[in-house]
């Protein structure tokens, strides 16, 4: 969530390495008969290695994984200034890159002013011959931060802070179905403690509280997912679909603090627009359902709350929070420069909540910005993310990615 402007010296410090399981000749077809092109693009790599003069990799230098390490000095609104380290590695696992999609691994520690502690590992691997897609999101939090109540109506000016522990373990395997499509279970499991309400004015009753407001509590559930995947690189995706449905049975006989479900469905679409093969129109939908039973507080839908905490450009995480979200974001990417080293981006989109499953969604938070695009590395496409982004209320600031927001 972090890396800004860290991310150009730690390419001088740490090379921005590219590295391979074992070095061996160019025998894939692809990469031969693209060698001229990968040749002619830079990537912060790239630069460094010219500065300490130390020789650019080439495409058959990295063909197995494509790896950057970045330790930088970041901000965003919700932890304010941040040291991080961050590592994202593209890689195949299998030679035919024709045909292999592209697997990732991401993760990063961080410390923030707020003495915030943030630990994500996320994963998603491909077999070979693309069978089966595994996919890991394991973290741990130490997260005092801000909540503003429930539903869309929520006031800014109500935010104050909550303080916890986090421990995530979210783990997934998938089979491959039919051309692109994939199904499989999951075991997802969220365990929440040392939850407190900081610096509440005496009399105060918020809604945490009329909600439920415990100490700790857990949850625990069996997950069926559907995905229909026809991206290529899904670290910088150019064109294709990507459909995500998650539907979530948290159990009490599997250790969870109640019985409750809840669906996730997640849309995305990319078009090279209007024709130029390196502008991409990026189109997304994620809508988050609480299907029965009770959520924990924590666990509602909540702004900037998603996987990889980038819905909502333009307000801080929590910002908004209730039984029902529904999310639309548009943004177009363009290329700047024909060596593929930096790009702009503009984006929008809308955030809508309920309190209860039989309020209408009543009202819409918009959100607009634009940013730049760094390319961190050329063989996987990973660029670093500085945007900036408004909403409504005065809500503003900076959001910054490893990768793209979606």
């Amino acid at each position: 969530m972090f890396l800004l402007l860290g991310g150009l010296l730690a390419c001088f410090a740490a090379i921005a390495q590219d590295t391979t399981l074992k070095k061996q000749p160019l025998r894939d077809s692809l990469y031969r008969a693209n060698a001229a092109y990968w040749d002619s693009q830079v990537d912060l790599a790239d630069i460094a290695k010219k500065v300490i003069k130390k020789k650019a990799l080439r495409a058959h230098d990295s063909l197995q994984v494509h790896a950057t390490l970045v330790p930088a000095f970041g901000y965003s609104l919700q932890t304010g200034f941040a040291g991080v380290v961050s590592a994202n590695a593209g890689f195949y696992t299998s030679r035919d890159h024709a045909t292999a999609k592209i697997s990732s691994i991401f993760s990063s520690i961080a410390y923030s002013q707020y003495k915030q502690i943030i630990f994500p590992i996320h994963a998603s691997v491909w077999t070979k011959k693309n069978l089966y897609n595994i996919i890991t999101d394991w973290r741990y939090l130490n997260y005092p931060s801000t909540t503003f109540g429930l539903g869309g109506n929520s006031r800014i000016e109500d935010g104050y802070s909550i303080d916890f522990n986090y421990l995530r373990f979210h783990q997934s395997v998938l089979r491959k179905i039919a051309n692109y499509t994939y199904a499989g279970l999951g075991y997802y499991y969220d365990y929440f403690w040392n939850i407190r309400e900081i610096n509440l004015p005496k009399g105060t009753v918020t809604d945490f509280q009329r909600y439920g407001l415990t100490s700790s509590t857990r949850a625990s559930g069996i997950v069926f997912r559907l995905l229909v995947d026809t991206r290529k690189n899904q670290i910088n995706p150019k064109k294709g679909w990507y459909v995500n449905i998650v539907n979530r049975q948290n159990l009490k006989s599997l250790g969870s603090a109640g019985n409750w479900e809840s669906l996730q469905a997640e849309f995305r679409h990319y078009i090279i627009f209007p024709a130029h093969p390196k502008n991409v129109l990026a189109l997304w939908s994620y809508n988050w359902l609480t299907l029965g039973g009770k959520p924990p507080y924590l666990l509602l839908p909540s702004t900037g709350w998603d996987d990889f905490f980038n819905t909502g450009r333009g307000y801080i995480q929590g910002r908004y929070r209730g039984r029902q979200m529904l999310y639309l974001e548009a943004e177009y990417r363009m290329q700047i420069t024909k060596n593929g080293l930096l790009g702009a981006v503009f984006f929008a989109n809308a955030q809508s909540f309920s309190k209860d499953l039989s309020r209408q969604f009543q009202t819409i938070a918009p959100a607009a910005g634009a940013g730049i695009r760094i390319k961190l590395n050329k063989f996987s496409g990973a660029n670093l993310c500085i945007d900036y982004a408004f909403g409504i209320e005065g809500s503003r600031g900076f959001f910054v990615n490893l990768g793209e927001v979606f």
